[in-house]
């Protein structure tokens, strides 16, 4: 019997969930986290080891906007069909509002009718990681910063070719930057 249907896990679930875990989340006390900034051309870089980012519940508070504090630091979602991202149609980059970690590409964004930014793979693996989320009675793959443990939203197993993810996005979680090296990928 194939070990991955024991689980409950397909295989392009367990592909995200190893890679993701190949760079657990970083105890506080950890002073780096290994993640992949942008190159001059604007593509991910090498691995470097950067500073972990560590603030007080009131250093965020100053930082971000009620919403988005509610939505990035205590795990909230935004309503569908709402956020700033989820109907956006520009090429560029979507990087994480406490920290600037890039993390999506317009290259990867599809339209998945749910009302969220939705894509199919991420900037670098190593930008985003993974845990089990058993809130509200539902068993589902959160999605956080690599950086700063900002929630993002979380991943599903019925995106698009090729790796038939759906990594679905609160807006609040997310800064954008125009950059028409990236494609829009939700023609």
């Amino acid at each position: 019997m194939n070990i991955l249907k024991i689980c409950g896990l397909s295989l392009a679930m367990a592909v995200a969930v190893c890679a993701a875990d190949s760079n657990p989340p970083m105890k506080s006390n950890e002073p780096t986290v290994k993640v992949r900034l942008q190159d001059d051309k604007g593509l991910p870089g090498p691995v470097t080891a950067v500073p972990r980012v560590v603030k007080t519940d009131a250093e965020w508070l100053k930082q971000l906007t009620p919403d988005q504090y509610k939505i990035a630091r205590n795990k909230g979602t935004e309503a569908p069909f709402c956020g700033a991202f989820y109907d956006q149609k520009k090429p560029g980059v979507y990087y994480c509002i406490c920290c600037d970690l890039p993390l999506f590409t317009s290259e990867a964004k599809f339209h998945s009718g749910s009302g969220w930014p939705s894509f199919f793979t991420t900037f670098a693996p190593e930008n985003v990681v993974t845990h089990a989320d058993h809130s509200l009675g539902m068993n589902r793959t959160e999605i956080l910063c690599a950086r700063c443990d900002c929630h993002l939203g979380h991943v599903f197993e019925d995106g698009p070719k090729p790796t038939g993810l759906r990594y679905c996005l609160n807006s609040a979680s997310l800064t954008f930057k125009e950059d028409a090296r990236f494609k829009d990928g939700t023609k």
